[in-house]
């Protein structure tokens, strides 16, 4: 088997809710052959590269654990929220073959053109940053989940009106950072002006099952939403309750007043 022939190694991570790409470049520029495509930066170094997404997801081919580690301190530099826990997903892959296909986590690639690369990656990076989705989603239903089995037993949550307020905060957060970033699972803009390329991405999205573990995700947070209702509700029925035994209280007291006079 020939070098270019040869299995390398692939991986995806996820390591922030976003990278500031323009700052990015600039430092990497200075001792690095880079190029901006769309809001990315596709780094080259010989046959390796690695190619940065503004939403937290960087892609590495045939680079070594040693410049990924070293890559991904500065990236963390310049990011936005950093994960507590990095979504990582690893391949093997050969170049030149025949045609491009993936099979069994193995990506057989037709070439080195780095945009046919770029193209591959753009299905990967969605994967693992819907992978950090779908990790954010069960662990908030995972969380919550004695709520609606309280309320099933109880009739009421047993919280303080603090507490429910800040569940409610965890949930509106949890949900609105996924459909805020929901249009990254759409086929990338990149192809409008390169559909040449797009049938290369379609073979990693369609791989990684991105259309339905997004229709599984989208369930998922139908669920938050549900339980964002119930937290809801709980609060408006216990400051309705608490309203109306302070009209109680003051009905009772102006009855009082109304009998001390009348007797006094």
């Amino acid at each position: 088997m020939s070098e270019n022939n040869s299995i390398k190694q692939c991986s995806a991570f996820c390591l922030a809710l976003r990278f500031d790409i323009n700052e990015l470049a600039a430092v990497l520029s200075e001792s690095t052959l880079i190029r901006i495509i769309k809001g990315a930066l596709l780094i080259e170094d010989e046959d390796s590269w690695s190619i940065v997404f503004s939403y937290g997801a960087v892609v590495h081919w045939n680079v070594s654990t040693e410049q990924q580690a070293k890559l991904h301190l500065l990236l963390l530099d310049h990011a936005e929220n950093p994960l507590a826990v990095i979504e990582e997903d690893s391949f093997t892959f050969s170049l030149n073959c025949t045609s491009t296909r993936i099979i069994e986590d193995h990506i057989e690639i037709e070439s080195s053109d780095p945009i046919l690369i770029f193209a591959l990656s753009q299905g990967m990076a969605q994967s693992i940053k819907l992978a950090s989705f779908e990790t954010n989603a069960i662990t908030t239903i995972n969380n919550t989940s004695y709520i609606p089995k309280s309320l099933a037993e109880n009739g009421s949550i047993k919280l303080s009106r603090h507490n429910i307020a800040k569940i409610r905060g965890q949930l509106f957060l949890t949900k609105s950072d996924i459909i805020l970033n929901y249009d990254l699972l759409d086929t990338p803009e990149f192809f409008w002006e390169y559909p040449e390329y797009e049938s290369f991405y379609n073979i990693t999205a369609k791989y990684l099952e991105i259309v339905p573990r997004t229709q599984v995700l989208s369930k998922k947070l139908e669920t938050i939403h549900e339980l964002f209702e119930m937290l809801a509700d709980e609060q408006k029925h216990r400051h309705s309750t608490i309203l109306e035994w302070i009209i109680i209280w003051l009905i009772t007291f102006e009855i009082g007043m109304t009998i001390y006079d009348k007797v006094f």
